[in-house]
């Protein structure tokens, strides 16, 4: 099995159960997001990259609703298992619920659904170390390691890992700490949880003193070092899932740079989801992506931007504070096309080449052949729009009746003036012009002029009322 550094069947075991109390949240922990995705969300892509044969998710706190968002993640064909610990009596408790579905060819690795950063290369060099046959530890050195189990080795050899509150006070002064990351073959597992007892001060069942009873049984026990503390760091307050969001986004910005992406700043950056970049990107500060975004060479992203599902080609720029969600339908915005600022975008909306969408216009469900404007104030709603077209500042398409949506077709070359109001359905003849303020609810001829709007009447000497004394 790829990654384990041995033959052996690779099972991941998740320890997802707790409630989270410090989290001040009705919704279970491990649910909470980072990156636009549940913290479990993280640790279950670490176990397909590592190829195992199954994720074995032990619940507890919000089982159900654990188990169902975990059902609902796209696994791309790792087998899923669930085991509920109810009640919660420790970490060593929480992994004999997981027992009865681990087959003993296997190694086990275990990972905790609230430490989501780990590098799956950290986890290939931890089963390397492991090799099907030792009890490996993923350790950190940490300056101040208040709360963590203490590695206390014998030269190099791992003899134990003390829990914080059962620690003296030489074995306190260590800086070298537990993970909470461990791969251990399964059969020798098996025998050690079997061991397990609750006489220490929290009387609870340490999954930790698994290592006492391999040094007892003359099984190696091997520590991989790292220094990189984030990618062991867990989730236990808001303060802490923020600290951990900042670090994510600082590797996702730091590894689009190394790629050629230009970030003005790459603390004010978020990707929610997939991004990638075509050479020559730049993206100026505050920007958001969400979902599934493309952006092509060239491409420049105005600070204060929100994108999210939507492709942008090549050599377009999207100014400052423009929203763009394409949500299920997608948005596709068209090569050196001009979008912002402040425009709008939804689901559905069809960009062509050289396309401009100016301040405060919203297009939803729309098609915008090549070189149409709308650049103004305007909104354009289930409407397939031909090249050339300009559309008025103020103008809209009247696409929804109450009860049903229809469609407005404008061809190619049409002048649509300013304020003008297009019922649907109706379809604007090829190089018609409209007058502004028009109220157009039939259809027009191609090469027309037509105005639609009531006779304007002046009265000369008129006064106004005067106000009563």
């Amino acid at each position: 099995m790829a990654g384990t550094g041995s033959k052996a069947a690779l099972d991941v075991v998740i320890m997802a159960a707790g409630k989270g109390t410090r989290m001040k949240s009705a919704r279970p922990k491990v649910l909470h997001r980072l990156g636009g995705r549940a913290l479990l969300a993280h640790v279950l892509d670490r176990a397909m990259q590592l190829s195992a044969r199954r994720a074995i998710v032990i619940t507890g706190h919000g089982a159900a609703e654990v188990e169902a968002a975990v059902q609902a993640l796209p696994l791309h064909g790792l087998q899923l298992a669930f085991a509920r610990q109810e009640p919660q009596l420790g970490t060593g408790h929480a992994v004999q619920q997981a027992l009865p579905q681990l087959p003993d060819d296997g190694v086990a690795l275990i990972l905790s659904g609230d430490v989501p950063l780990t590098e799956t290369d950290t986890l290939q060099a931890l089963l390397a170390a492991c090799d099907g046959s030792r009890l490996a530890l993923l350790t950190l050195d940490m300056p101040d390691p208040t709360g963590y189990g203490r590695i206390v080795r014998q030269g190099e050899k791992v003899e134990a890992i003390v829990e914080h509150k059962d620690a003296s006070d030489d074995q306190r002064r260590i800086t070298e700490i537990y993970s909470g990351i461990m791969a251990v073959p399964t059969r020798l597992l098996r025998g050690w949880l079997a061991r397990l007892d609750n006489q220490n001060a929290q009387q609870e069942y340490y999954l930790t003193d698994v290592v006492k009873f391999a040094v007892a049984d003359g099984v190696p026990v091997v520590a991989h070092r790292i220094t990189d503390a984030a990618q062991v760091a867990g989730v236990n307050s808001p303060a802490q899932l923020a600290e951990l969001e900042r670090a994510y986004q600082l590797r996702r910005a730091q590894a689009l740079m190394a790629q050629g992406v230009r970030l003005a700043d790459p603390t004010r950056f978020d990707v929610r989801g997939e991004l990638s970049c075509g050479a020559d990107v730049e993206i100026d500060v505050g920007c958001v992506f969400e979902g599934r975004v493309e952006l092509g060479e060239g491409v420049r992203i105005g600070a204060h931007c929100v994108i999210a599902n939507a492709r942008i080609a090549a050599g377009a720029v999207v100014h400052p504070f423009t929203h763009i969600d394409g949500e299920k339908l997608g948005v596709e915005v068209g090569e050196g096309a001009l979008i912002g600022p402040f425009a709008r975008l939804r689901p559905g909306a069809q960009l062509g080449a050289e396309v401009h969408i100016g301040n405060f216009v919203e297009v939803k469900n729309s098609t915008l052949a090549a070189g149409a404007k709308a650049n103004h104030l305007a909104y354009l709603g289930d409407a397939t729009v031909g090249e050339r077209v300009n559309y008025g500042a103020g103008s809209i398409t009247a696409n929804y009746d109450g009860a049903n949506k229809h469609r407005t077709v404008i061809e190619a070359d049409v002048h649509v003036g300013s304020n003008c109001v297009l019922v649907a359905p109706v379809t604007l003849g090829a190089g018609g012009t409209i007058g502004g303020g028009s109220t157009i609810t039939k259809n027009t001829p191609p090469g027309a002029l037509t105005v639609a709007r009531g006779k304007q009447l002046s009265l000369p000497n008129w006064q106004r009322p005067a106000k009563k004394k």
